[in-house]
């Protein structure tokens, strides 16, 4: 069914979310993880171009990942990770294509109308975009 699923995370409670409901089906299917975060940031957005040195928050953002691998492959889970760098919708969109991903679960906030206008919707794009399932799932508040 499954072999490997791309898990956006975003160093918020959204992540544990999204994780408890995507071990299981790992499980059941057998599929490897890549979670991936998306560092978006000034530096971030401009650090090839600039040729900048890796930011606080990139490397926060990396220690980040680096802890949730290891606790998922203390689990028994094969797991890898990526950080990107820019826009979150379009680096989802393309480590999907190149990384053989056969199944995006990602959690939303629930934004209505108005909000996501103003601040984008990642979901929306990537849901529109790619051609393989895409697992949403609502963060409850």
């Amino acid at each position: 069914m499954y072999h490997k699923i791309l898990i956006p995370v975003e160093n918020s409670v959204a992540d544990q979310t999204i994780l408890d409901h995507v071990k299981p089906l790992a499980r059941m299917t057998g599929a490897s993880l890549l979670l991936m975060h998306v560092a978006d940031g000034w530096a971030a957005r401009n650090f090839r171009g600039l040729n900048l040195v890796e930011s606080e928050e990139m490397k926060e953002d990396r220690a980040y990942l680096e802890m949730r691998v290891a606790e998922l492959r203390a689990e028994g889970f094969t797991v890898e990770y990526l950080l990107a760098l820019g826009e979150p919708s379009d680096e989802i969109i393309k480590v999907a294509s190149e990384h053989g991903v056969d199944l995006i679960a990602m959690s939303t906030h629930g934004h209505r109308f108005i909000s996501d206008l103003l601040y984008g919707s990642t979901v929306s794009k990537v849901r529109h975009t790619v051609e393989i399932p895409v697992l949403l799932l609502k963060v409850k508040r």
